[in-house]
């Protein structure tokens, strides 16, 4: 029987998206629910390895694309160690770290456990891609001014990466030929530099940066600390203003920004405010990191779901356009992305990485 197809896989937190692809055809995808009550009976996330396990199972089974159809498999890439970007064959040690949550418990660590069984059982290669624990920040940029704190590689590193393969295939080029500034616009947003395909610095999505639809971004500290520490509000309480409850969400009671324009189109001049400072942020940043790369630039790049908002990206446009020609590649695919890094690989056009080889363990 051929081999013809690839299992994707992308667990969160109460369900588990998979989709199968014939090179870069996407021939079935499902979003299997998990319901509350089951996921309960797990102490920890990696407990739940078992029962999602069967379920894909059980669903390729269902949909004829049994587990010996299949010539590669992808999961999500966990709270692994610091490690360069890449797509990574699943190994040994790289599982180890996935059950013990090195950086962290989330249900992302459950990808490359899941695809390295399935695939192990049908003597296959399993692969994550460009994980969220991707860090290739150089020295200087994890400086923050207090010795305590360390600025940190925490960004939407699976579509960015993505969208600068896109960038790169529109202009018959390799990513590494190109020095990009590519903004991820969502729930949380991540404006990053990338020189010769290197994300070299980034603001931390939810802590820096631009303020978002439901984040806070970079705050004044000063009246920051009073706020902390003035008994009106638990750490809990802070913890949702800067991250869910804060942002456009804050001013304007929603996180969608097609609501937001409804606003504008009646006369709201202060969803307008709002909305255009979002903009203007996201704009300063971007020309924040136009400094790292010496202004030598040849893409700015806006993604992720809020770039299909004509008015904010003509806004930023406004206002970056100076530092080079922008590009609009609104939305993003997780699912698309992992297959594409998986592609890469199987056509040859990229080497699979290999975990222990990649990181540091000392331990």
């Amino acid at each position: 029987m051929e081999r013809k197809y690839v299992l994707v896989i992308n667990p969160g937190s109460t369900s588990t998206k998979i989709a199968i692809y014939d090179g870069f055809e996407k021939k079935a995808q499902e979003n299997l629910t998990h319901e509350t009550s089951e996921l309960e009976k797990y102490e920890k996330i990696t407990d739940q390895y078992e029962y999602r396990k069967e379920m894909i199972v059980d669903w390729l089974n269902a949909k004829g694309y049994e587990p010996s159809k299949l010539k590669a498999v992808v999961g999500r890439g966990g709270l692994l160690r610091p490690m360069p970007s890449g797509t990574y064959k699943v190994t040994e040690p790289m599982i180890q770290d996935l059950i013990i949550g090195y950086q962290g418990e989330h249900a992302s660590n459950l990808g490359g456990m899941i695809a390295g069984a399935i695939a192990k059982g049908e003597g296959i290669e399993a692969y994550i891609v460009d994980p969220v624990a991707v860090d290739e920040f150089e020295e200087v940029a994890r400086i923050s001014g207090m010795p305590q704190i360390k600025r940190k590689s925490l960004l939407h590193a699976l579509n960015i990466k993505a969208i600068a393969h896109s960038v790169a295939n529109d202009k018959n080029c390799k990513v590494e030929d190109l020095n990009m500034i590519i903004a991820h616009l969502g729930g949380g947003i991540s404006v990053v530099p990338l020189l010769k395909g290197k994300m070299i610095d980034a603001n931390n999505a939810n802590e820096m940066g631009p303020f978002s639809p439901e984040r806070t971004g970079n705050l004044p500290v000063g009246d920051l600390t009073k706020m902390c520490f003035s008994g009106e509000y638990t750490n809990a309480d802070m913890k949702k203003k800067l991250r869910g409850k804060g942002g456009m969400t804050a001013y304007l009671g929603t996180n969608d920004a097609r609501e937001v324009l409804k606003m504008i189109e009646s006369g709201d001049e202060h969803a307008k405010l709002i909305f255009e400072a979002m903009g203007y942020q996201i704009a300063k940043e971007i020309g924040a990191m136009a400094t790292v790369l010496h202004g030598k630039v040849d893409a700015v790049v806006l993604t992720g779901g809020v770039a299909y908002s004509k008015y904010l990206t003509d806004y930023i446009e406004s206002h970056v356009s100076f530092i080079a020609p922008v590009i609009l590649k609104p939305g993003e695919d997780e699912m698309e992305a992992l297959n594409e890094g998986v592609q890469r690989v199987l056509n040859g056009d990229e080497q699979a990485k290999i975990y222990e080889e990649e990181v540091e363990i000392n331990d």
